[in-house]
């Protein structure tokens, strides 16, 4: 392995064993034709199956393979942070083992960065591999966040960029451990391109991510990124005391001057109370969700546990 690569390409991965052979078939010669030194960092993000065996078969054919073996399973943001921590390259890009990321994209990313970008960011300029639902869900999660947050997150945007070096080094300098990279990326800053693509379906295998997983990284994002969630409950508060209030100057303005005496009824009752409490409850949901990751930051736990960097001709 070159010691300080020009190029680091960093890819998650769990239980990629089939799709192992079809990416590094389209990948390393990709890497070649750049013609500059490379190497690819593969996080084994805690796999079942055989990935960790085939990666140190590939390494065995390319030497440029760097493997980190993680203890467990720690999800893909914390296993892409290890990763792009391990790179050593003057250029990192992240990519997905799926290979719904072109790995062809690259020669034109390197092309930009030699021009002075610090951040190339590809875009998907179509969605149409994802389902319907995906896509509607996606699109409204990017509106919110948009505009809650004081960051701008593009749309359509993966973890699939270039990224120069001085990007990492700052990177290293957030250590969160709820983490959610694509808002961090785009709080960084730095000189950003754009180009566009449209994402090719799955080669091998089926996603690793349900809707279960992504309502939980939607609420990591909007919880990072923004503290509107906290203080529109302060509005609401805020709305319902004063329609208490109004709706307690028109029972005294009943009885003194109107001379009315209702007598209040179980069922009206019963459902401001219930709307009431319910109202508060949501308040206090939002607020365990950010204590929960206050409470998680605060443990100062490291993001992952690496058993093991498996390097070509040596151990680490």
């Amino acid at each position: 392995m070159v010691n300080m690569p020009v190029l680091s390409v960093v890819i998650p991965m769990m239980n990629e064993e089939e799709g192992i052979p079809v990416l590094f078939g389209r990948l390393v010669p990709i890497l070649e034709q750049t013609g500059r030194s490379f190497e690819v960092v593969c996080v084994n993000d805690g796999s079942q199956d055989r990935t960790l065996a085939v990666l140190q078969e590939f390494q065995l054919r390319y030497p440029g393979i760097a493997i980190v073996d993680l203890s467990r399973n720690f999800g893909k943001e914390a296993a892409l942070t290890a990763g792009l921590m391990q790179a050593q390259g003057q250029a990192i890009i992240p990519l997905d083992a799926d290979l719904q990321d072109p790995p062809e994209l690259i020669g034109e990313m390197l092309d930009r960065w030699d021009k002075g970008a610090e951040v190339v960011l590809a875009v998907r300029a179509k969605r149409e591999t994802d389902t319907a639902l995906k896509r509607a869900t996606a699109n409204v999660f990017y509106r919110i966040i948009n505009s809650i947050s004081e960051i701008s997150i593009p749309p359509n945007a993966g973890d699939f960029r270039l990224m120069d070096r001085s990007v990492i080094e700052a990177l290293k300098q957030l250590p969160e451990r709820s983490r959610f990279n694509k808002g961090i990326f785009a709080w960084l800053g730095f000189r950003t391109e754009i180009i566009e693509y449209e994402r090719p379906p799955r080669e091998v295998g089926m996603t690793k991510w349900n809707y279960r997983k992504l309502w939980n990284f939607a609420l990591d994002g909007i919880t990072s990124f923004s503290s509107a969630p906290l203080r529109i409950w302060s509005y609401i508060g805020i709305l319902i005391a004063g329609c208490a209030m109004l709706y307690g100057l028109v029972v005294i303005f009943k009885v003194l001057v109107l001379g009315y005496r209702d007598v209040p009824g179980y069922a009206s009752l019963m459902t401001i109370l219930l709307f009431s409490n319910g109202i508060v409850l949501i308040g206090l949901g939002v607020i365990g969700e950010y204590l929960s990751r206050v409470f998680i930051e605060t443990k100062g736990r490291p993001l992952v546990i690496i058993r093991k960097v498996h390097k070509f001709g040596q151990n680490d």
